[in-house]
């Protein structure tokens, strides 16, 4: 009976302690292994998702400027207008840029409509007089450097740019654009046409705390507000490719890109009339905007580290978000040398 009681105690005993303790470090390597690969594929998928998201920010702004920078001074030919060697004379074009016409006859209205000899104009910061400036003309460029600026003028119709509801053509933001009243000779006589100048602005500033591209255009009667367009846009770098002041049209080629403030003083630049002409032998431009992520995604410091617009490391971020720097170089198809 004795025999038999101990069996009984021996098959019914728990595990030792020593059986225990091995059981569970065991078990903590395991959920330890299991936890370190859990936030490794946390933070890959983190990663990945910021990636995914700032390349989708950076194709949204790069597509905007450039759709915006081909049409600078987009103003079509009218095959039925009256030609003439003397452009003031000559009634090829809907009145956008100057000089202004001095045919007899002509008007316009909106009169408060002004030519510009602009089609495109930068700054290597903001523009210090953005949304009071009423034309290229008179935009100015503040003192120092930060993100870029820029601002391009066009013929807009509902083919290039978003129509309203109304069928009118629209500004960088949307807003209907008002259209203008112009009188000129033809083939035969005169004819009133009506058509509308886009002048839209685009910079960086800041919403809610969150750095975005910004764009002013001219639509709703000019009374429109600055509207933000895409989101974690940084910084906006360009540099603009120049011909030689003794290029033609039909043989231009860049002769070297310049910033903003270069082009009005480089040597060659400088001895031409004025700034509309300097502007005038922009061919093309090189866009570069800086993204950074929604949130904090990097593991430190030296993983914050990034190249800048202009081409530089950057090793003092300031947060641990992951920037990057995107490019693109845009022909500009309508320039006026």
């Amino acid at each position: 009976m004795k025999r038999a009681h101990r069996a009984r105690v021996f098959r019914t005993r728990g595990f030792s302690l020593l059986e225990l303790m091995i059981s569970l470090a065991i078990g903590l390597v395991i959920a330890g292994a299991a936890f370190t690969a859990y936030m490794g594929t946390a933070g890959a998928s983190r990663m990945a998702e910021a990636q995914g998201r700032m390349n989708e920010d950076a194709q949204a702004a790069l597509t905007i400027l450039t759709q915006q920078l081909r049409m600078a001074g987009n103003n079509p030919v009218q095959p039925s207008r009256v030609d003439n060697p003397q452009p003031a004379l000559s009634s090829r074009h809907n009145p956008v840029y100057l000089p202004v016409p001095t045919y007899a006859g002509y008007n316009q209205a909106a009169t408060t409509f002004a030519l510009s000899a602009f089609s495109v104009r930068g700054c290597d910061g903001q523009f210090s007089n953005l949304t009071s400036a009423g034309t290229l003309d008179e935009l100015t460029c503040a003192a120092g450097i930060g993100p870029g600026a820029i601002a391009v003028s066009y013929e807009a119709d509902r083919f290039n740019t978003v129509p309203t509801d109304a069928g009118l053509p629209s500004d960088c933001a949307g807003n209907a654009l008002g259209l203008l009243t112009a009188t000129l000779p033809v083939m035969a006589g005169s004819v009133a046409v009506h058509y509308a100048v886009a002048d839209n602005r685009f910079y960086i500033d800041s919403s809610a705390g969150v750095p975005s591209l910004y764009c002013k255009g001219n639509g709703g009667n000019g009374a429109a507000r600055p509207q933000a367009l895409v989101e974690n846009i940084e910084d906006m770098h360009f540099t603009y490719g120049v011909v030689s002041t003794a290029t033609t049209a039909s043989t231009a080629t860049v002769a070297g890109y310049l910033s903003a403030a270069a082009i009005v003083t480089q040597a060659d630049l400088a001895a031409l009339p004025d700034d509309a002409a300097r502007w005038a032998k922009v061919i093309t431009i090189h866009i570069c905007v800086l993204v950074r992520s929604e949130a904090a995604v990097v593991a430190d410091a030296a993983s914050a580290h990034y190249i800048t617009g202009d081409g530089t490391l950057e090793t003092a971020a300031p947060d641990l978000r992951l920037r990057r720097a995107y490019s693109s170089t845009v022909l500009l198809r309508n320039r006026r040398l």
